[in-house]
């Protein structure tokens, strides 16, 4: 296929040269994209992406399909079911379980039919511990937040699902670089006693940041040697927390950035941390309305000089998405949005000042 020989050549350039396997002035998306057709949502993400191509998530389908029925799937000995209220553990699988994971092969065999002779990286999601803690529920409809116990046993599962799902995406794309994206939404929630519990009249207690950062690591290791990205579009990232959680890459809505989170953001680069900026809005704008690649990403310009950061690693150390998911956009603007990505992302190159 074009687009294999054509990315095949752009990362054999860069792999051997700079830090991060997806090369400089990268662009991708963050999980989600719209509609039921997955060929189509494949075709668009490998077509459009030429360094940093992504296995899309299609919500439209229904349970299952979803990122935490998805990630639901994955689980080792684990089996969930949906309820009114949401995804909730069971004794054996069911029809829930058995659907997301018919979904998740039949996007394999798809992104391994459009990415014949891929060499080069290549971005996986799932959902992270501690927000797949808050969106799964024990039997008593409680999250599994609220539960040390349950906590353990749900990041061992996770990390024995996800260690089998990278085996079989290598399996089946054997020249790729992997790159584990963990979503965590709900991240600052937790670390600040936020979560409500199901009557909604009180919140989980804050958990310990040194617990939260126990598991990310045990998460992160499951990778090897592959880059971890966390990716997390509330406010109040914990920069620090994911960079000493071993993170290689932060992905967050640019947006919601503020000169407070300076200080972490900057320490996080200087030590070696990548920036997913999210810089492209997710729905509510219209394809022609993406007509200033320069512009969009002239805050990530502002931040770099407010940091101080060397003009000359912009374009290594930041890759340019979407704010979030696509799943909410038509299909015309998700493909123009991770398109004007790219552009975007190349005029950092071009032009970092």
């Amino acid at each position: 296929m074009t687009y294999v020989v054509a990315v095949q050549n752009v990362t054999e350039n860069v792999s051997d040269t700079w830090k991060f396997p997806w090369g400089p002035a990268a662009a991708t998306g963050v999980g989600s994209m719209p509609g039921e057709d997955v060929r189509e949502a494949v075709r668009v993400v490998t077509g459009s992406l030429d360094a940093l191509p992504y296995l899309p998530e299609l919500p439209a389908r229904g349970p299952g399909a979803d990122m935490v029925g998805r990630t639901a799937g994955l689980l080792a000995e684990m089996w969930a079911h949906v309820e009114p209220s949401g995804w909730r553990l069971g004794d054996r699988p069911g029809r829930d379980s058995r659907r997301a994971g018919a979904w998740l092969r039949e996007d394999l065999d798809t992104l391994e039919e459009f990415t014949q002779g891929y060499e080069g990286a290549l971005k996986v999601a799932a959902v992270g511990p501690w927000t797949l803690a808050t969106a799964l529920e024990r039997r008593n409809g409680e999250a599994m937040l609220g539960d040390t116990g349950a906590r353990r046993d749900l990041a061992e599962s996770l990390a024995e699902g996800l260690r089998n799902h990278l085996a079989e995406v290598r399996r089946r794309v054997p020249g790729a670089r992997l790159v584990l994206q963990l979503d965590e939404p709900s991240l600052p929630a937790v670390l600040t006693g936020r979560v409500p519990t199901a009557s909604g009249y009180r919140t989980h207690g804050a958990v310990d940041r040194a617990v939260v950062e126990e598991a990310l690591r045990g998460l992160v290791a499951v990778a090897g040697d592959d880059p971890v990205v966390v990716h997390c579009c509330a406010s109040g990232v914990p920069f620090g927390l994911l960079r000493r959680a071993g993170a290689t890459a932060v992905s967050c809505d640019a947006a919601l950035l503020t000169e407070r989170d300076d200080e972490a953001i900057g320490e996080a680069i200087e030590g070696g941390t990548a920036l997913f900026a999210g810089v492209v809005p997710a729905a509510g704008a219209e394809p022609g309305e993406l007509s200033d690649p320069a512009g969009t990403v002239g805050g990530v310009r502002s931040l770099w000089r407010r940091l101080g950061l060397s003009p000359g690693l912009l374009a290594e150390s930041v890759a340019i998405t979407p704010a979030c998911g696509l799943a909410g956009a038509s299909p015309a603007y998700a493909r123009a949005a991770l398109e004007h990505c790219v552009r975007a992302a190349r005029s950092l190159a071009d032009n970092p000042e």
